[in-house]
């Protein structure tokens, strides 16, 4: 996900089916969930709500653009970026992604120093709706914070931001300057390190207490933990978002106009808004939905004007064409797996057994996974840099699948390291650590049993899961899944050691929409790094490490090949079929949309045209 990146694109069971809405909107009507047409060539208004369907069981649930671990799910992020204009983003032009665009702060950085500092121009036109310019000032404030606070901070892993900033230097009002620890490849420092930054209000949120006085605290490290305490406090207290003064104060599009508990969004456009994209629509709707078929229903009776339909109904494409509806596949530049925890104090041996890791990855049928349960809606993943789209990331050699599904090959595997069929299961018949062996803290009779934590809320998931059960079942490989809410999946799946309570899980799956959504580069510094955030399994391998550092330092294409090449084969997750994010269904008199493959969206740019317009 990429989480703010998110780990990724998540979806989960958040809320209560919801009633179906009545669309009023200027310009177009609904008989029976039917969009009316008209006339062709109909003029664009402006104004009307747009009610967008969330991912199954998706529940928004932290607003501080600052996430702690286990609230970094795309959905927030992409919901912050609304309110707080990112510095840097993955912004969509043609098919190219590029870090800056209309709905960024920072204009193109610039490299000195034999890529060792980085200058940071600012736009002099955007405010905060308190009226305050929005300034350097405000980047130092976010700085100082995660700099004080950065091991509660999601995207913080050891050695990237803020720890390879040497010293962060003001130069003036709309410039800040980064003096870096070391030079860097600066295609990745753009694209996944100044995208980290945030221009936060200082004015409005540099204090230490609730009624206290506005001050600089951020610029001593008790006063930023302090002002970071109460800041995370109040983004805890989810059902005041709406209400609470501190998320109004806001340099973005759009505002707050509601944040209910179950996870439904309303928002508003932003009057004091000072950019260039500014909302043609009254309202924006963002609601969540216990599980796809719950979303389908609503959908098909009009109750949705921006949703998706399952990959299994995508044969009934044509009846929500014949309605008005368009029908458009969202595409993420994304990766799937399965978690492995290494540290598990139930099955932490095994997981660190690459040959077992092996003999499973051979047992995931990610063609025949596609084609049954995605409706041919999803492709492969065959490593940590997305295989589709193709691009110069991905070396031949990472195009091709090391590990086939092959049933005899993982039996093979098993048997010649000491595992034998008892009754249908996996037993180790041969302790110890010999290339024959079972491995190290694997006991003679150990049963090869496993469990696993699977995010609910999508028929395709749970059906994927069923599979996978099944054919790990050939092998003797006995799986439980415990399907749970996605947000539960990920609070229950963190990093942990072995001493820890609740680190007795075995893997952890939160893919439905693709498990990683990345920034322009993808590299894992965030994923696979010995102790980053990402890395809930605890993977650590110092060749990994070295070659990950490589891809951070240096601009030379095959320093990416070698990452790409060597955690394919190591299997630090279990690589699964990556889908579509979403098969979406757009109203046909709803403009304006554009599906980023990053999985954020931009409401500001979208508009009805009355009805009957070109569909």
């Amino acid at each position: 996900m990429r989480p703010g990146r998110s780990p990724a694109r998540f979806r989960v069971v958040a809320a209560a089916v919801a009633a179906v809405l009545a669309a009023v909107l200027s310009g177009c009507t609904q008989q029976s969930g039917r969009i009316v047409p008209a006339p062709a060539g109909a003029a664009p208004v402006e104004g009307g709500t747009v009610t967008m369907a969330l991912p199954p069981a998706a529940t928004p649930n932290w607003i501080f653009p600052i996430g702690p671990p286990g609230f970094s799910a795309t959905y927030n992020s992409s919901l912050q970026q609304l309110f707080f204009m990112p510095v840097y983003d993955a912004v969509q032009q043609g098919s190219d992604l590029v870090p800056t665009g209309p709905g960024t702060l920072g204009e193109k950085p610039v490299y000195s120093d034999g890529d060792k500092t980085v200058t940071v121009p600012l736009r002099r036109d955007i405010t905060w709706s308190d009226g305050t310019p929005v300034t350097a000032r405000d980047i130092e404030f976010w700085f100082d914070l995660v700099k004080a606070d950065k091991a509660d901070w999601a995207s913080y892993t050891v050695g990237t931001m803020p720890d390879d900033v040497k010293k962060f230097e003001v130069v003036n009002d709309h410039t800040v300057r980064l003096h870096l620890d070391r030079s860097y490849n600066p295609d990745w420092f753009t694209a996944n390190q100044l995208t980290l930054m945030r221009a936060l209000p200082q004015q409005a949120w540099d204090a230490k207490s609730d009624g206290g006085k506005i001050g600089d605290w951020d610029r001593t490290t008790a006063g930023a933990k302090a002002v970071f305490a109460r800041l995370t406090a109040h983004a805890r207290n989810l059902g005041s978002y709406g209400s609470d003064p501190l998320w109004q104060t806001v340099d973005g599009p759009w505002k707050i106009a509601a944040w209910q508990d179950t996870g439904q969004v309303t928002i508003v456009p932003n009057p004091k808004y000072t950019g260039t994209q500014h909302p043609h629509l009254d309202k924006v709707v963002f609601k969540p939905f216990t599980t796809a078929d719950s979303e389908y229903n609503v959908m098909r009776s009009g109750g949705v004007d921006y949703g998706y339909i399952p990959p299994s109904v995508l044969a009934q494409k044509a009846r929500f064409e014949s309605r008005g509806y368009r029908i458009s596949s969202w595409t993420g530049w994304a990766v799937s797996y399965i978690v492995y925890n290494f540290h598990s104090t139930h099955a932490g041996p095994e997981m660190n057994q690459l040959y077992i890791r092996q003999a499973m990855q051979h047992l995931v049928d990610q063609n025949g996974m596609s084609d049954v349960v995605w409706q041919g809606s999803a492709k492969p993943t065959l490593g940590p840099v997305p295989a589709f789209p193709k691009t110069q990331y991905l070396s031949p050699r990472m195009a091709e699948n090391p590990y086939p599904y092959d049933v005899d090959a993982a039996r093979a595997l098993l048997t010649s390291h000491g595992w034998s069929d008892r009754d249908g299961t996996a037993v180790c018949t041969r302790p110890g650590t010999g290339s024959t062996e079972c491995g190290a803290g694997i006991k003679k009779n150990a049963p090869l049993n496993l469990t696993l934590l699977s995010q609910s809320g999508s028929t395709e998931t749970t059906n994927m899961m069923q599979v996978l059960k099944s054919s790990l079942s050939r092998a003797g490989i006995d799986l439980t899944v415990r399907q749970q809410p996605l947000n539960s999946v990920l609070g229950n799946s963190v990093a942990c050691k072995a001493t820890d309570p609740g680190c007795d899980w075995d893997m952890s799956f939160f893919g439905t929409a693709g498990s990683w959504y990345f920034p322009l580069n993808p590299s894992g510094e965030e994923l696979f790094s010995t102790g980053a955030s990402a890395n809930f399994g605890n993977y650590s391998s110092p060749e990994a490490d070295k070659l990950i550092h490589a891809v951070l330092y240096s601009s030379d294409q095959d320093a990416m090949h070698a990452y790409g090449e060597y955690l394919s084969e190591q299997l630090p997750v279990m690589w699964m079929p990556n889908p579509a994010y979403q098969v979406s269904v757009i109203r046909g008199d709803l403009r304006g949309v554009r599906q980023n493959p990053t999985a954020t969206f931009s409401p500001q740019s979208w508009y009805y045209v009355k009805k009957g317009a070109d569909q």
